[in-house]
């Protein structure tokens, strides 16, 4: 059974530049789910990950931000 923060990873309804910053950490998380043992270090691991997804998009957002105000 796939694990509930997974849908946390879905990044289909992002605009394409987040879309391609998102989609890594998507194959990845669904990798770790698929490939681990379920449990607490599974579930840290992936949490983790999710927030160094949510950096990585705020990120590209960042940039975009400053090319615009440029």
């Amino acid at each position: 059974m796939a694990a509930p923060i997974l849908k946390h990873f879905a990044y289909d309804h992002l605009p394409e530049m987040l879309q391609q910053v998102s989609e890594p950490f998507h194959r990845l998380a669904h990798q770790m789910d698929q490939d681990l043992p379920a449990g607490p270090e599974t579930s840290t691991a992936l949490r983790k990950l999710l927030e160094g997804k949510d950096a990585a998009v705020r990120a590209a957002l960042e940039n975009t931000t400053q090319t615009k105000e440029a």
